[in-house]
């Protein structure tokens, strides 16, 4: 017996209330979180009667997807799932952000979304809906006029002037649209960062924590073991799905690295090959949703996950090997 919820947004959350029903069809609750089920999507899939699944060891259909509970810092995952059509759950609160951020309306997306922020509902569903006939007296729909133009026209034969004055208004469109779209990144993706980044570096400096990161974090990244230890640990399967959501963990360790870096505490030939040791984790978050994307079956999904996560074990440390070669000399 499948049962209807609503899931509103919690403390600091955008988007929802989204009110849910499983069915026969689609039941499928999808946690794409890393470290297992995570509590909210066990607790959706009880509540709805569906079936709750690992979206890092096993997928199903999108068709079969009824919500997917993703842990998403405003990057790609968050809208992803929108973009397919699937309500989309995040546990963190996150508002309309990232590449994806026009396919993300409160209509299918909720964030912040805590197990206090489910309930039951009374609401039944629809499961067809009727659309009215259309008057036929009633005013044109823009389609139709647009039909009427085309037969006026169709006989026409256009001139040279009008087809460049076309093709100059197509090219001056694409270039708006993609300033537009650029100015808006910036604004909602790039800037965000920047302040982030420049407050981090504040407090490092104000609080003195700047003196514990080079006593500590210094020695490992100021040699070849320590920064080939620091990317094993990064890649090992079932830590890089939680260090990578956002690329936060990366960010932070970037920041706190190049500071220092700049204070001279860690010499700059180990720059490059620090990089990539604290990166080994970044995106491994992405990799079933990444899969999905490709329209991969459901089967590829479900043994390409491990392999990739397992291959970065490997990958991990021979890329900060690679990255020492090619530093070698720089400075």
């Amino acid at each position: 017996m499948y049962k209807t919820i609503t899931i509103k947004a919690g403390d600091g959350g955008w988007g929802g209330p989204l009110t849910i029903t499983a069915t026969e069809k689609c039941h499928k609750i999808l946690s794409v979180t890393g470290g297992g089920i995570h509590p909210v999507a066990q607790k959706i899939a009880d509540m709805t009667g569906g079936e709750a699944l690992d979206g890092f060891k096993t997928t199903a259909p999108d068709e079969e997807v009824l919500v997917a509970v993703v842990d998403c810092g405003g990057t790609a995952r968050c809208g992803v799932y929108p973009k397919k059509g699937i309500f989309t759950v995040n546990l963190m609160p996150v508002g309309q952000a990232g590449p994806l951020a026009q396919f993300i309306t409160p209509e299918i997306y909720v964030s912040a979304v805590t197990e206090k922020c489910i309930v039951e509902s009374d609401y039944k569903g629809v499961t067809e809906t009727a659309k009215p006939a259309a008057a036929e007296d009633g005013p044109k729909s823009k389609d139709q006029a647009k039909e009427e133009i085309a037969a006026a026209n169709s006989g026409k034969k256009e001139g040279i002037i009008v087809k460049i004055g076309k093709g100059v208004g197509n090219v001056v469109s694409k270039f708006f649209q993609a300033g537009r779209e650029t100015i808006e990144m910036i604004i909602k993706n790039v800037l965000p960062f920047m302040a982030f980044t420049s407050t981090l570096l504040g407090i490092i400096s104000a609080s003195g924590l700047g003196n514990v990161i080079a006593k500590t974090i210094s020695p490992l990244c100021s040699t070849l073991p320590g920064m080939l230890g620091i990317s094993f640990v990064c890649a090992l399967p079932f830590l890089s799905p939680i260090l990578g959501p956002g690329a936060v963990i990366a960010q932070v360790v970037g920041t706190l690295l190049g500071a220092q870096f700049a204070l001279g505490n860690i010499p700059p030939q180990y720059a490059l090959p620090a990089l990539f040791a604290i990166d080994a984790q970044v995106g491994a978050d992405f990799v079933p949703v990444g899969l999905s994307l490709g329209e991969s079956e459901p089967q590829t999904i479900e043994m390409g996950v491990p392999a990739v996560l397992f291959s970065r074990i490997v990958t991990g440390p021979l890329a900060v090997l690679i990255a020492f070669a090619f530093s070698i000399g720089m400075y």
